[in-house]
C-alpha cells in the first residue's frame, strides 16, 4: 500500500496540481490586495468616501459605530460590505483566469497528424485497390512491374 501511495504521489499530475494550488493561493492574495488596496478605495471615494468593508447591518439591537466595535462586542452582523469586496475579488479573478485560458489556447498549436502510410496501391489496369506487396491484381489478374 505504501508503494502504491508513493507511485500516486510522485505522478506528474499530482505534483502539477500541488504547484497549481500553491500558485493559486499566492495569486489570490495579489488579487485581494488589488481589490482592497487599489480598486475599492477610488470606488468608495466616488461614492462619497465610503469604505465598503465597513458596511454592515447590526442584528443585535445595540448601537455600534463601526464593524470592528460590533465584532469586539460579539454582536451578530451581516457584513454586506465585505461581501461586495468578495464579489469584486471573484469577478477580477474570473476575468484574469479567462484571459489566461484564452492566451494558453491561442498559444497551443494543433499538432498536425501525419497521414498513415499507404497499405494499398491502385492497379494501373482496372483501378482497383490491391495490397502494396501484391505482384498480381486480385481483380483483373494483371501482373505488376517489380
Amino acid at each position: 500500500m505504501l508503494k502504491e501511495f508513493k507511485e500516486f504521489a510522485l505522478k506528474g499530475n499530482v505534483i502539477d496540481l500541488a504547484i497549481g494550488i500553491i500558485i493559486g493561493a499566492a495569486f489570490n492574495k495579489v488579487v485581494q490586495s488589488l481589490v482592497n488596496d487599489i480598486i475599492m478605495p477610488p470606488i468608495g471615494m466616488l461614492m462619497g468616501k465610503m469604505d465598503f468593508s465597513a458596511l454592515f447591518v447590526n442584528l443585535s439591537g445595540k448601537q455600534f459605530d463601526t464593524l470592528v466595535e460590533a465584532k469586539k462586542a460579539g454582536a451578530a452582523t451581516i457584513n454586506y460590505g465585505l461581501f461586495i469586496n468578495t464579489l469584486v475579488d471573484f469577478f477580477i479573478m474570473a476575468f484574469v483566469v479567462f484571459l489566461m485560458v484564452k492566451q494558453i489556447n491561442r498559444l497551443k498549436r494543433e499538432v498536425p497528424i501525419a497521414p498513415a502510410p499507404a497499405e494499398t496501391k491502385e492497379c494501373p489496369f482496372c483501378l482497383s485497390m490491391v495490397p502494396l506487396a501484391a505482384k498480381r491484381c486480385s481483380q483483373c489478374t494483371s501482373m505488376f512491374d517489380i
